[in-house]
């Protein structure tokens, strides 16, 4: 069964905070490889980069991170998969369908949109609004909270 990790699962999974346990726990029990496209690691890099600004890293913290993260790519646990022009038509047209309703954010739209496209049928999420917008396009989400 294929899966996809949203930025906030996998920015427990590389920096210590409230769900890193959790998310270790599940990456544990998961199917590998995880799905990532360019755009995943962009916004995991980003993230680390915004927690050393926020002095919640240490450079070398961040360093660390981002290494770890390069090794779990080459070491197979993520499926590198190009982000495809079509994402950005699904992203359009699940934010004309939910947003309203749910409030979610385009890059939270982005991230279900890509796992949809790359066939994704489990979806890691700690972030809630897309963890409901997931759920609604019929992918399975994990962790279960």
């Amino acid at each position: 069964m294929s899966a996809y990790a949203d930025t906030s699962f996998l920015i427990s999974l590389y920096t210590l905070d409230v769900h890193s346990e959790t998310a270790v726990d599940a990456i544990s029990e998961a199917e590998l490889p995880l799905f990532i496209t360019p755009f995943g690691e962009l916004e995991l890099t980003n993230a680390i980069q915004l927690r050393i600004f926020r002095k919640e890293l240490t450079k070398s913290q961040g360093k660390q991170a981002l290494a770890l993260f390069r090794h779990d790519i080459a070491a197979g646990i993520y499926f590198q998969k190009p982000l495809l022009g079509s994402a950005f038509e699904r992203s359009a047209h699940l934010s004309r369908k939910k947003t309203s309703s749910l409030g979610t954010r385009t890059l939270d739209i982005l991230h279900v949109a890509s796992a949809l496209d790359l066939r994704a049928h489990v979806f890691y999420s700690f972030d809630l609004r897309q963890r409901t917008l997931a759920k609604s396009a019929k992918l399975h989400v994990l962790p279960v909270e």
